[in-house]
């Protein structure tokens, strides 16, 4: 065995170790644990913030655009966000031991569904029940997943957002991260696992990837009888190779190829403010605006517009034939353009002739994360969300909204891209599965 899988396999026996001590860990001591964490974050924030120095220092070496260094630095600032998410998912339900339904079947059994962590077994509070005419009731009940493999790039703050959102939904987690970020994930973790210690829960509940070897991945990949399920939230071609490798079911954090559709009825000055905030207010993020789509209506109105208030932030346009001659500026766009997410200050930009050209490019190019119409006229606002195949469609707002903490979920692991399981943001809830519990009073079936 080489040590490369024996540490992967040791890891992951610990993770499973801690996960079903995880069963018998209260809410109150999840909430603990999360307090104590937002609290040592901002008392420790200069040794935080010198790890993360020496990842900047190195960040020319990986080549990473401004718009990748943005997301990896820390700041004050950005670490008292991180606590203050560790905060609103305190404030948040515990999804583990909720009652989905149940149902007393004729012959007397209960029968509940509840959710549980995947790969742990836990019955958890009764929330509300059924009587069936044959007596059984019959429950579903949340349960957590179990054991998350979790594989990120370069943001510091995805380490406690991830680590956070597992622990509460009663999970254990092993934790990935780029080597761009691995001295700031280290001393992050430093801080989780302080805490974890100092409020009485399992250490092992959230592990550290020590080494930087992407050999390493494929190992822990392999591990289907002890990992339940892994989440990739990175690039294109770490998420397609996660999906190739696995053993065990993959939550897949694909492109965020997202649109703003500018409809023929849209109030202009609306549609450049929504526009502004898509594309510019983070572009290195995922739900940032990738894709700029017109109305042939107000084409020759909003783009002269627009073009300008993006040139003033600095974003390169590459527009189609039909957009070029009202961007000054602009370059020609190929078709590979409105397949890429930029993550950068570049956009596409493309004239339709209807509403139902819109929703075609969109569902044709686009990465089925976020895509917005900015529009008075409410039918055309409903065929919009009703057709286009997205995780999430929104309606005269930023794209920038689809986010676990703006939703109301605290914070996120990921906004999912599939339709199995979860799709959008991925909070708590979708950290857990359910099982069937069945109460009776000795029925036997004939």
């Amino acid at each position: 065995m080489s040590d490369l899988l024996h540490y992967a396999l040791t890891t992951a026996q610990e993770a499973r170790a801690a996960s079903r001590a995880l069963v018998s860990v209260s809410t109150q001591q999840k909430n603990a644990w999360l307090s104590r964490s937002a609290e040592l974050l901002r008392a420790r924030s200069a040794e935080l913030i010198a790890a993360n120095q020496q990842d900047l220092d190195k960040a020319p070496e990986f080549g990473l655009s401004d718009a990748a260094i943005d997301r990896l630095r820390l700041n004050e600032s950005r670490i008292g966000a991180i606590a203050n998410a560790l905060r609103d998912v305190v404030a948040l339900p515990d999804p583990v031991g909720e009652l989905i339904d149940s149902t007393k079947r004729p012959n007397g059994l209960l029968v509940t569904r509840v959710r549980v962590p995947l790969g742990v077994v836990f019955f958890g509070e009764l929330i509300d029940s059924t009587k069936r005419p044959n007596g059984l009731l019959v429950t579903r009940v949340r349960v957590p997943l179990g054991v998350v493999f979790f594989i990120y790039e370069s943001r510091p703050n995805v380490t406690v957002d991830a680590a956070a959102l597992c622990v509460k939904s009663g999970n254990a987690v092993i934790l990935r991260g780029g080597k761009e970020a691995f001295h700031s994930n280290t001393a992050l973790h430093r801080v989780l696992s302080d805490a974890l210690r100092e409020t009485g829960l399992p250490t092992d509940a959230v592990q550290l990837v020590s080494t930087t070897n992407r050999e390493v991945v494929g190992h822990f990949l392999k591990l289907r009888e002890l990992i339940d399920l892994t989440i990739p939230r990175g690039g294109k071609s770490l998420i397609e190779r996660v999906a190739a490798e696995a053993t065990m079911p993959v939550m897949k954090h694909f492109d965020g190829v997202c649109h703003v559709f500018v409809d023929r009825t849209a109030d202009l000055t609306m549609a450049e403010n929504i526009l502004i905030n898509s594309k510019c207010q983070r572009p290195g993020v995922c739900n940032a605006a990738e894709t700029l789509l017109v109305h042939a209506d107000v084409a020759k109105t909003f783009l002269p517009r627009a073009a300008e208030a993006l040139g003033q932030r600095g974003v390169e346009l590459r527009c189609d034939s039909r957009s070029l001659p009202f961007v000054k500026q602009g370059v020609p766009a190929s078709d590979q353009d409105f397949r890429t997410e930029y993550l950068d200050l570049k956009l596409s930009v493309k004239t339709v002739d209807s509403l139902g050209d819109a929703i075609r490019h969109i569902n044709d190019y686009g990465s089925h994360h976020t895509d917005a119409i900015v529009t008075k006229d409410s039918a055309a606002a409903e065929q919009f969300c009703r057709e286009v195949d997205s995780a999430a469609t929104h309606v005269n707002c930023s794209t920038r909204f689809n986010d676990g903490g703006e939703y109301g979920l605290g914070a996120e692991i990921g906004i999912s891209t599939d339709k199995f399981h979860a799709r959008g943001p991925c909070g708590l809830r979708e950290l857990t599965s359910y099982k069937w519990v069945v109460h009776g009073q000795g029925q036997v079936r004939g």
